[in-house]
């Protein structure tokens, strides 16, 4: 699907940034149409409504709203999810008569080579991270606790849930509501508000606590930065989803709170809750926050120019 990426508004000359329609001014309209805020209404009530209608759908299969969920449920939650928010957008791209793509993940990047360099760099922040808490004491790789066989088949199903994590997350927060909401008060006052609620969002997690909630804010403001700096999602997807991978499967540590099973090893952190991030997992350590402070100084040398797609006409 072809979309087209181009410097932020505030780049561009005043004449080019504004076009000049007929469309008139008022509570609702601007002169690029409908407002922001009511297409994020809009955009919301469909989410709401398409959420109700797979909730209905997991209904008929009890396994699916099992308590704590099984993996059945854990991947229906998040592709029921990724399909609700990315399935508004695509209503939403028809109404406002703009490519989907413009909102974050256009499809003729799909798996490109921004999502692969997102999948190394996801790798290394975790390696970096673990190794970090590891030379200061406070990380034990264990033994391996998983046979040849379950091996092979928990590598694919983690390899295939934290991609459809990254999807999720990433659109939800950084895709359509970003795109909208910057359009009504600008990039980085939308980066910062989406980013508080994607941290907020985190803290019901079981074992989730103040540093791990901002620890997740402050890594939704980064992948803000990566939106910004290469134009588009996959890179922030394929990095999300790594670093996912990497923290409960090869590092087998909690994530953002949870103790999921499937383990590569029987892993344990010890060691004071600044450097371990205790039940929160690695993510709420000291050493997250500086690797992040790293991650944002790479991408900055690397992609020295905002490439944010333009809100259209």
């Amino acid at each position: 699907m072809n979309s087209q990426w181009t410097p932020d508004v505030a780049e561009q000359p005043e004449s080019s940034a504004t076009p000049q329609t007929s469309a008139p001014r008022g509570i609702f309209t601007n002169e690029r149409g409908l407002r922001s805020g009511w297409r994020l209404l809009l955009y919301a009530a469909i989410v709401f409504l398409l959420t109700v209608a797979s909730g209905f759908v997991a209904s008929l299969f009890p396994s699916l709203l099992s308590t704590p969920p099984g993996m059945a449920a854990l991947f229906f939650q998040e592709v029921a999810g990724f399909a609700v928010v990315f399935g508004s957008a695509v209503f939403m791209a028809g109404l406002e008569r703009r490519p989907v793509g413009v909102y974050g993940l256009p499809l003729r990047e799909f798996l490109g080579s921004r999502f692969w360099i997102g999948i190394l760099f996801g790798f290394a922040e975790i390696s970096l991270l673990v190794g970090a808490i590891a030379a200061c004491g406070g990380y034990s790789f264990g033994s391996i606790a998983l046979g040849k066989s379950a091996l092979v088949q928990w590598t694919f199903i983690w390899a295939v849930f934290f991609l459809f994590v990254g999807l999720f997350e990433e659109f939800l927060f950084r895709g359509y509501t970003q795109f909208t909401l910057a359009d009504g008060i600008g990039f980085w006052p939308a980066a910062i508000l989406l980013s508080l609620a994607f941290g907020a969002i985190h803290w019901r997690n079981p074992g989730e606590g103040l540093p791990g909630v901002l620890s997740v804010a402050a890594t939704g403001l980064f992948f803000a930065f990566v939106l910004r700096r290469t134009g588009n999602l996959w890179m922030a997807v394929g990095w999300h989803a790594s670093f996912d991978f990497g923290e409960t499967f090869l590092f087998s540590v909690p994530n953002s709170g949870f103790q999921f099973r499937g383990h590569l090893s029987s892993a344990s952190l010890h060691g004071p809750a600044w450097l371990t991030g205790a039940s929160s997992g690695p993510e709420a350590s000291v050493f997250s926050f500086l690797i992040l402070g790293l991650a944002a100084f790479v991408i900055h040398k690397l992609y020295p120019r905002a490439t944010t797609p333009a809100p259209l006409p």
